[in-house]
């Protein structure tokens, strides 16, 4: 197991790192702060509570250290999270902000949620067992994109040609000033920064793939981007939020995936991370 866990100490406010440090340094999933409240530490099969409430400062705290000073310009922040130093996830609720019916921000914050990105190796099925497209589902919290990540590395190290990966927000290789957090592969290829229905349009034209892998399917535009890939005879990896086959099945942007038999395989995964592989 992998963790960039000084970055991570490195997000909260000094008062509590210590205390988080000793407690959550092997097992900890999600540092919850909400205003008033005290900080809630989430294991998998236990909650415990710091002694002091959180307040103001320490919320902007944390926004300002994962966003780098710019928390308010950040691109990601009208999805609700900032992708920080090692891959790291702060969700933040509060006062959106809304422009034309979109949200573009949230200017008064009242509770993050800090995830840890940890890199297991050797978590998913053997690359013998993998013989087409797969697509990794579950609820939030259960390990895709970890499971995502050891996948690529498997299939990369395993000669089967290159992997490209459209990494939008560096949380399945975060770089931290200019390294990689995570081991990648041998032939792995990541682009990053951009969204994944241009990211996999680029990669295409440019890296002639074998594979090509995304985390987390949500828009109509990645489904299409998708599709044109596998038409292109391209493999595919991606991750997607689904408790079970049928409902994968009962979520219209999936449909047209399911419609067109692009993936063979479904990794399934539980909340206490262990998977089953279905046929779709």
């Amino acid at each position: 197991m992998k963790c960039a866990w000084q970055e991570y100490l490195n997000l909260l406010p000094h008062w509590m790192r210590q205390e988080v440090d000793r407690q959550g340094r092997l097992g900890l999933q999600e540092l919850r702060l909400r205003m008033g409240q005290p900080p809630q530490l989430q294991f998998q099969n236990k909650c415990l509570c710091l002694n002091r409430r959180t307040e103001r400062e320490d919320l902007l705290f944390v926004i300002n250290t994962a966003s780098k000073f710019s928390p308010w310009t950040a691109e990601t922040v009208r999805e609700g999270f900032i992708t920080a130093c090692g891959g790291h996830r702060v969700g933040i609720c509060g006062q959106a902000t809304v422009n034309q019916g979109r949200m573009t921000g949230i200017s008064a914050v009242s509770s993050v949620c800090i995830r840890v990105a940890r890199d297991f190796s050797d978590i998913a099925p053997r690359v013998a067992d993998v013989t087409g497209s797969t697509l990794i589902i579950g609820p939030p919290g259960s390990g895709k994109t970890t499971l995502l990540r050891d996948l690529v590395r498997q299939i990369s190290d395993a000669e089967q040609g290159s992997v490209s990966v459209v990494d939008e927000r560096q949380e399945i290789f975060p770089v931290f000033q200019g390294q990689a957090c995570f081991d990648r592969g041998k032939n792995s290829d990541i682009i990053s920064g951009c969204t994944k229905s241009d990211g996999i349009n680029a990669v295409l034209r440019s890296m002639n793939p074998r594979w090509i892998a995304v985390d987390e399917i949500t828009a109509q535009a990645d489904a299409e981007a998708l599709l044109y890939a596998g038409w292109c005879g391209v493999t595919l990896l991606a991750t997607a939020h689904a408790g079970s086959l049928a409902d994968l099945k009962s979520r219209p942007v999936y449909r047209p995936l399911i419609a067109n038999k692009l993936f063979q395989n479904v990794l399934v995964l539980r909340r206490d991370k262990s998977w089953t592989m279905e046929r779709m």
